[in-house]
């Protein structure tokens, strides 16, 4: 029998830049990712990004519990927002990274319906174990949202791979070849289950992602489409660590085309200087690439880099009619994630 996926019911991912009904968020608690002496700016950052999208969307703001629920309301009183558009939801979640383990939302280009897909979750090849909860969170959220559940059965993180809504697909191979998370498939096989359940039809394998990113090399750190036949890619000059890699996807990108056969218009933006976590000796992936398109904001993070700046105007000029607002993002990226990598689009059902 012939499996129904959602390409085959003609439902597919819209671009993140469509209008979405909401914004899916989980409210920061694990005390390993954000030590106490950075939790209580991380919970300002979340509320910045809560107040910006509130007025443009809704916000689904997930806690583990009623106590969690009051503590948000409360520092929300500090910040102004639009409390119609801000709701909460009771699931419980071992971590932050909303983009990576909760489904992602489809379209079906015909119906108008909503659906999602349900991705398996193992916390970025089973490292770490406090995160492997996750899974049944984004199963949760799957429920909550009360429309048809695609389940593909294998792993698959929202923050590896962009789509321009168009049929094409951006992801790499270090992250989606990896063994860690799908040791018995091939690339073939993968890229299968891409255009069956995100409705794409053409991939473009990047190679690698920035120094410091231990998902493996997720996509929404360095390239990002930000409108059809564009696309935003970072960039380093040779003495940055991140020089060889980033310049290997940018000549990819330049050699590609689009599902329609047609050339990228690629704008580059910079890389912040490298952002060190001193007590691990390791880089932080930091990067301007990592920001999320709301109905009426951008929220770009910035780190107190010369870089930022210019990337601010960069974005302007990308999103005219849309508020570039700079959220500093230094402590949350000591978690080794950034804006896009907390937030979920859920996209509004269009009128034909």
């Amino acid at each position: 029998m012939e499996i129904k996926t959602p390409c085959k019911l003609n439902y597919y991912m819209p671009a993140e830049w469509v209008e979405h009904d909401a914004t899916w968020l989980s409210w920061p608690t694990n005390n390993t990712t954000f030590p106490k002496n950075i939790l209580n700016n991380v919970e300002n950052i979340y509320c910045r990004i809560i107040s910006a999208l509130s007025y443009g969307e809704k916000v689904k703001v997930l806690v583990n519990d009623l106590i969690t629920k009051k503590i948000v309301l409360k520092k929300l009183d500090n910040f102004a927002h639009n409390d119609k558009n801000i709701i909460f939801y009771e699931i419980k979640t071992a971590d932050v990274w909303t983009r990576d383990y909760s489904p992602i939302f489809l379209i079906n280009h015909k119906t108008n319906e909503k659906a999602v897909v349900k991705w398996k979750y193992n916390a970025y090849g089973e490292k770490y174990d406090d995160l492997l909860y996750d899974d049944v969170a984004g199963t949760n959220i799957a429920e909550v949202s009360g429309v048809k559940i695609f389940t593909p059965g294998i792993i698959l993180e929202g923050g590896s791979i962009d789509v321009d809504g168009e049929g094409t697909l951006l992801t790499t191979e270090r992250c989606l070849l990896n063994k860690n998370r799908n040791p018995n498939l091939n690339k073939n096989q993968i890229e299968e289950y891409l255009r069956e359940y995100l409705g794409v039809s053409k991939i473009i394998w990047l190679k690698s992602g920035i120094r410091g990113d231990d998902t493996d090399g997720h996509v929404d750190n360095f390239a990002r489409f930000v409108a059809k036949g564009k696309v935003i890619c970072a960039y380093s000059s040779e003495n940055d660590p991140n020089y060889f890699a980033l310049n290997k996807n940018l000549e990819i990108l330049c050699n590609s085309v689009d599902a329609c056969g047609n050339e990228f218009e690629i704008i580059k933006i910079p890389v912040p200087k490298p952002i060190i976590n001193i007590k691990e000796n390791k880089q932080l992936p930091a990067s301007y690439a990592n920001f999320y398109i709301g109905n009426k904001v951008i929220l770009l993070p910035i780190f107190n880099d010369a870089n930022d700046t210019k990337v601010i105007e960069i974005l302007k000029n990308v999103f005219p009619e849309r508020e570039v607002i700079p959220i500093s993002a230094r402590d949350l990226v000591f978690g080794y994630g950034g804006i896009h990598c907390i937030t979920q689009q859920e996209p509004t059902k269009f009128i034909f």
